[in-house]
């Protein structure tokens, strides 16, 4: 298959990158919003669960949270979480930190960061219109892997700060919000795992001090041209990972896709909730139960928001690179083989990054 300019990405749509997907995805859609095509539902309610439940609410809470989490994971793959436990003030320094990395350094300070192939992960700094090779999105990024950080499970043991960050007083606070995002991940997944029939505790040793991909996002003010051309913030995609832990913006933009309707539901919950939505290893783990959802970053209905940068931080959970990707026993007869994580992780992403992005 030729490989799509990114002017063509922009009218592109995912079945074109099929070859890369290592999950089955029937679903059909543009990868930026059109217009005279997308429909949207405005009646669907995406679920919110309290972690309340699970955390102070003994056996019986964390029964009844498990089965709202998990119907709603697999009937369309996100939730918005309150009762997290994390203090929202960090959002909103998140935000002010982010917005100072992209609004204040220069484009000479970021590019020695240009982003890398870590492991599984591409890391690093993404210019404005370089997240992928298929889409110009309308997004400058900058991504952390665990190695990224002064953290316990770092694996790197020639580990500098200097070498991740632009500057070095950067690190420790966003360290401190990954860290309280970390203490989400096994509730999360015992939680997932409890609902579909499984020991709870299966992935309790593979998520400890596990990897991640923590992004910053900066979606710069919409300008006329960008309008005009028809590309998106962030093309519509699927995330890899097992789930994604995503702090509301306080910018509209988010769209998730209902497959049962092929209809796009424009999610914008409060301020201080997160977004959880499943990924890739997710859906090979459980054989197609909970699917890899789709969804994609848009500009805002409103053309008065257009001027307001959105500014998102959400955190990818992996496993490391070496574990191997199975189908969990409680979720019937396998359709995939097990497979390497690195492997699994790189043939997906070489669609953003290039053939030779992939192990094989």
């Amino acid at each position: 298959m030729s490989k799509p300019s990114k002017e063509h990405g922009i009218e592109a749509v995912n079945q074109e990158f099929k070859k890369y997907e290592q999950v089955e995805k029937d679903q059909t859609y543009n990868l930026a919003e059109n217009e005279s095509e997308d429909q949207f539902d405005n009646d669907y309610v995406i679920e919110t669960c309290d972690l309340t439940e699970f955390f102070e609410g003994g056996e019986a809470g964390k029964k009844a949270f498990a089965e709202k989490l998990g119907r709603a994971m697999e009937g369309i793959g996100f939730v918005v979480l309150t009762g997290h436990g994390v203090d929202t003030s960090l959002y909103d320094e998140a935000e002010e930190k982010t917005r100072e990395i992209f609004e204040d350094l220069s484009l000479e300070e970021r590019m020695p960061f240009e982003a890398q192939r870590h492991g599984s992960v591409n890391q690093g700094y993404f210019p404005i219109k370089e997240t992928t090779i298929i889409h110009p999105d309308l997004v400058e990024g900058w991504v952390f892997c665990r190695r990224a950080f002064d953290i316990p499970g770092n694996r790197n043991p020639n580990y500098k700060v200097s070498d991740f960050w632009p500057k070095p007083s950067y690190e420790p606070f966003f360290r401190s919000l990954c860290l309280e995002h970390e203490r989400l991940i096994l509730p999360i997944m015992q939680s997932i795992l409890s609902y579909l029939g499984c020991d709870p505790h299966a992935y309790d040793e593979k998520l400890t001090n596990t990897n991640f991909g923590f992004r910053l996002n900066y979606y710069p003010p919409v300008t006329h041209e960008d309008d005009a051309s028809g590309a998106g913030r962030m093309l519509g995609h699927e995330d890899v990972d097992l789930f994604t832990i995503l702090p509301s913006s306080a910018v509209e933009g988010l769209q998730v896709l209902n497959r049962k309707n092929m209809k796009w539901i424009r999610l914008n919950p409060p301020k201080g909730s997160i977004i959880l939505n499943t990924g890739d290893y997710m859906q090979r783990i459980t054989n197609d139960r909970l699917p890899s959802t789709t969804h994609r970053v848009s500009k805002p209905t409103s053309k008065g928001l257009y001027q307001k940068p959105r500014i998102s931080v959400p955190m990818a959970v992996y496993v490391w690179e070496e574990e191997v990707l199975e189908v969990l026993p409680c979720c019937g007869t396998p359709k995939y083989e097990p497979i390497k994580a690195e492997t699994f992780h790189t043939r997906i992403t070489s669609k953003y990054y290039g053939d030779d992005y992939s192990d094989d």
